[in-house]
């Protein structure tokens, strides 16, 4: 090889390296002085490995599947919004096929014991399913909310991973708040 064709390719090897760092960091958050920040697509990315979801209710008669989530953070808003379509099954019809749409807000709270981000306070905006009139009835408005205290409660909407928590190191990781587009997450020492 020549020394220019050498040279061209070393710098090509290099600005991958780089390039792929920076993807790292930006894949489990920013790391910035006292904080660290995700992004709402970073918090989707998650969401879509996790989901669609489904749940028995009486003994299996009753199917509720959640399917597509989408994540965003309002702007000027303190608080996320997930919005999700909902599947309705029972005596044979399919749960996976949207029956359904509704949204919710949140704010976000670290659980040290799953490592993750969960909902904190989550309210339940809108319900819209076609099939019930376009509103809830009161057993899928009891299934919705049972399954809204669960999730917050044991899932996590993010998790971080094994890197990042390498890059905390031993600082607590403390609140987390919605900030001007980006959920932040405190730490503390």
């Amino acid at each position: 090889m020549r020394k220019p064709a050498i040279a061209t390719f070393l710098f090509a090897v290099l600005a991958a390296t780089v390039i792929a760092g920076c993807s790292t960091l930006n894949a489990v958050g920013a790391l910035l002085g006292n904080s660290v920040s995700f992004t709402a697509p970073q918090l989707q990315q998650y969401l879509d490995r996790r989901f669609p979801r489904d749940y028995d209710k009486l003994g299996g008669l009753v199917s509720l599947s959640l399917l597509n989530p989408r994540l965003s953070i309002p702007p000027g808003q303190s608080r996320l919004r997930l919005d999700f379509d909902i599947g309705i099954g029972a005596l044979g019809s399919d749960s996976r096929s949207p029956s359904g749409h509704f949204a919710l807000t949140s704010g976000l709270r670290y659980d040290a014991n799953t490592r993750g981000l969960h909902l904190m306070d989550p309210t339940i905006d809108s319900v819209d399913v076609p099939a019930m009139g376009g509103v809830m009835n009161s057993t899928a408005r009891s299934a919705l909310n049972t399954w809204l205290q669960d999730y917050s409660r044991d899932e996590p909407v993010y998790q971080f991973d094994n890197s990042l928590l390498g890059k905390l190191g031993s600082r607590r990781v403390g609140d987390a708040q919605i900030e001007n587009g980006l959920v932040v997450v405190h730490l503390g020492n």
